[in-house]
């Protein structure tokens, strides 16, 4: 069960704390600290905290926006205009102030994410506007920074191999640490939940949302990972949030355009899906996140689980015995929009046992509903109490009471340190898989294959980091004592990009494709089939999902990266070069493409040097 390990400070105390700017201090993860209380005596200061607020700051305390810009009172114009827009106001600090907002989510679209001292400074300030409102309370500042393809903070911090990858490398520690590293450089920024880990496990190949966001297809592994970056996290003092519940690995639908239905029976959840929010559980996560995901086999209404209370509060918080906060997936995704108005989704997501509704896409019209709801008796106040002690008790467990800012010196001896750096490409070392390797034609030689030609997929790059993928292969090869040149078919090349790719090869002495998830149909496959043709080393990477291989039976060398980010394109060249023997194993099958029921490469196969 949800530990109910420290609850918030007294109200005057929180004031205090909220009206000064200090340094940083670390949240204690898991117990107490010197200067916090627990059992009744604190539940009974945060029930006084929570009767000094009226209706609607209570409502507002349930909501996590997005907001535009760079600066939570100075935005650039075009940003304040988007506020304007979609929320009525013209930056975080007024949003704060109309809605009483409990949390903000950083977006890099939404230009939140610059660069770290940036970050910090707009932390700053939304904690400003926070401490300024007639009762103050911190707000809890979020974003996505799963690592790997999904990534919201970008270089110069530190960026990690993703969840799959991760899967591969096989490392509880290592994952641990990822957590913890990447934890204390969200603290740093002001950053106190992360919508991470992924703790959904792949079982479908066709999954289009999730896939190498994945830890792998087996739960065990999974749940097992899972819990060491809950535990990473949450020893940084950033509240760790388990996605997606019931579980988003067997879907062929994207729940942002779509709502997808998973088939599962009970016992098939209870064996493939549960393990890993059950371990989440177990290691006291302070979060979990509701899936946009139809489940027949426990709602039969259609709902999606995001407002299925036979979900949310009869499987999650009666036979998980789960207590601690539960926060939507957006509710401007199509798969929770679908059924019902954007007036009664929030309603229906409280009643169904959520605590924090998550970037609503109209915040005018969902405050409004929950406020409606709340006055025709449809909700409770004390079910809005109940679901507000979890909020204030989440932020008390993360330090956000006795200390919610940030200083740049905090930025500049954590964000993006060699320390870090260096161990993220220790990491990434261990995660990169050798599938295919006939003849011993891996690793390349500098002397018989020093003219590299590096193409294929350039997607762009999914964390801010330098990218384009077949640049920082090429310049990474060169680093290794290769001459490469890079040139970008992208994830459809067309015939003369085809023809160009070739005849560039004529002046190679090797060529490394990066495949991006190879379909049958994929004009990827006449591209492998060309550079092939020329009786030239040719060795396929691939940036995304590990199941090309399948598609190109020719290959003689193949390799599996799990993402295109720099730290693992890097790593896979050091593979390639043999500056690295390859270590990682499929964390999940590689089925055949002619055969579909039949196992190419199984979980747990990878080769070696």
């Amino acid at each position: 069960m949800h530990s109910r390990r420290t609850v918030l400070t007294t109200a005057a105390a929180a004031a205090c704390a909220m009206g000064t700017g200090g340094g940083v201090v670390h949240a204690a993860t898991s117990g107490t600290s010197g200067s916090r209380v627990t059992g009744a005596v604190a539940r009974n200061r945060v029930a006084r905290l929570i009767s000094r607020m009226s209706l609607e700051e209570k409502v507002g305390q349930l909501f996590v926006m997005r907001v535009y810009g760079h600066s939570a009172t100075d935005p650039d114009p075009a940003d304040a205009e988007a506020n304007r827009k979609e929320m009525g106001v013209s930056n975080a600090a007024e949003l704060i102030v109309k809605y009483h907002l409990g949390g903000i989510i950083y977006f890099g679209w939404a230009h939140n994410t610059r660069e770290p001292h940036q970050i910090a400074d707009l932390s700053n300030g939304i904690q400003r506007a926070a401490a300024a409102q007639r009762v103050p309370v911190p707000l809890l500042i979020s974003t996505d920074q799963e690592h790997g393809i999904v990534a919201r903070i970008g270089a110069p911090a530190t960026l990690f191999p993703g969840a799959m990858a991760l899967g591969a490398g096989r490392s509880r520690e290592d994952a641990r640490t990822a957590g913890r590293i990447a934890g204390e450089e969200l603290y740093a920024m002001g950053v106190r939940q992360d919508y991470a880990p992924v703790a959904d496990v792949n079982v479908n190949a066709a999954n289009p949302v999730i896939g190498v966001r994945s830890f792998g297809s087996v739960p065990e592994a999974v749940a097992r990972l899972v819990t060491a970056q809950v535990r990473g996290y949450q020893s940084a003092g950033v509240a760790a949030t388990a996605k997606h519940f019931p579980g988003h690995g067997d879907t062929d639908t994207d729940s942002h355009v779509g709502l997808p239905t998973i088939r599962h029976t009970a016992e098939e959840w209870e064996r493939l899906d549960a393990p890993p929010f059950r371990a989440a559980i177990e290691a006291g996560i302070d979060s979990i996140m509701t899936a946009h995901i139809v489940v027949p086999a426990f709602d039969a209404s259609g709902d999606p689980a995001t407002l299925s209370r036979p979900i949310l509060t009869g499987i999650l918080r009666e036979r998980l015995g789960y207590d601690g906060v539960v926060v939507t997936d957006s509710l401007g995704m199509e798969g929770v929009r679908t059924k019902y108005g954007d007036e009664r989704v929030p309603v229906l997501a409280l009643k169904a046992g959520v605590d924090q509704l998550l970037n609503p896409p109209d915040i005018a019209v969902a405050f409004a509903g929950v406020l409606k709801a709340v006055r025709t008796g449809e909700l409770t106040e004390e079910a809005i109490d109940e679901k507000l002690l979890r909020i204030l008790r989440l932020k008390e467990r993360r330090g956000l009471f006795d200390d919610p800012y940030t200083t740049h010196r905090a930025v500049d001896r954590t964000v993006g340190t060699r320390r870090h750096l260096a161990t993220a490409d220790r990491i990434a070392d261990r995660t990169t898989t050798l599938l295919v390797n006939d003849g011993g034609l891996l690793p390349l030689s500098r002397r018989a294959q020093r003219r590299l030609l590096v193409v294929g997929a350039d997607p762009a790059s999914p964390s801010g980091t330098g990218g384009p993928p077949t640049k920082v292969l090429a310049e990474t090869f060169n680093q290794l004592g290769f001459t490469a040149t890079a040139f970008s078919t992208g994830t459809a090349p067309t015939r003369e990009q085809i023809g160009q790719a070739v005849a560039a090869l004529e002046q190679g002495d090797a060529v490394v494709v990066a495949t991006y998830n190879v379909t049958a149909t994929s004009s990827q496959r006449a591209l492998v089939d060309a550079l092939l043709a020329t009786g030239k080393p040719v060795v396929q990477l691939a940036v995304r999902n590990p199941y090309d291989i399948a598609h190109l039976p020719g290959v003689r060398a193949g390799l599996a990266a799990y993402s295109w980010t720099d730290v693992e394109l890097r790593a896979a060249a050091r593979v390639i070069a043999g500056r690295r023997d390859p270590e990682g194993k499929l964390p999940v099958p590689v089925m055949r493409a002619d055969a579909p029921g039949t196992v190419l490469h199984p979980v747990g196969y990878g080769l070696s040097y």
